[in-house]
């Protein structure tokens, strides 16, 4: 258990640390990193979702009590949107909460329609919720009118990989345990 949980905290700092690293190429000059916001608020709650999804891997592998909520542990990620709270003028100011709610929830609807599980319906209602960030990205460049360049694109891709990887981990609450294969088999 514990081999899972320290790599799934590995793998997701390395994810949050990417993802900071993604939001300063979009910030430009002005993004900053301080002990709060990237430690406390990026980096900290990236390692212990990736944590939970190890230990739901752990889980699925051995059979145990499948523990729902872990679907929901994604929504870490909007833990940076907990300090403004305190002032809901700017809550969702300069596109961060837009972002900090966006991000976990395009890759819990990606991890349900990967994992195969569940109404076909609902797994296609997910996949298409999962790819809208290619159109928008793609819709919000453009709009920009600036230049399209290998930075604008390498920054696309970036973002979508990063929220592929993240589809990939949050569908591991979705799939079916080890013993949930061998019962459908007999």
């Amino acid at each position: 258990m514990w081999r899972l949980l320290a790599a799934g905290g590995a793998c997701g700092l390395a994810w949050a640390c990417g993802l900071r690293g993604f939001m300063a190429q979009v910030a430009g000059p002005g993004s900053t990193v301080t002990w709060s916001g990237t430690f406390g608020w990026i980096l900290l709650p990236g390692a212990v979702l990736g944590a939970l999804l190890g230990w739901s891997e752990y889980l699925r592998r051995t059979g145990g009590r499948r523990r729902r909520w872990l679907t929901f542990s994604p929504l870490l990620l909007a833990a940076v949107l907990l300090p403004g709270i305190t002032d809901p003028a700017h809550f969702l100011a300069d596109g961060i909460g837009g972002g900090a709610l966006a991000v976990p929830l395009f890759g819990m609807a990606g991890g349900y329609a990967i994992a195969g599980s569940g109404r076909r319906s609902a797994r296609i209602a997910c996949t298409a919720v999962a790819l809208l960030p290619i159109p928008g990205w793609l819709i919000a460049a453009l709009a920009q009118g600036s230049a399209i360049g290998p930075r604008e694109v390498w920054v696309a891709l970036y973002f979508w990989s990063l929220l592929a990887v993240l589809s990939f981990a949050s569908s591991i609450p979705h799939r079916r345990t080890t013993t949930d294969r061998l019962v459908s088999y007999q």
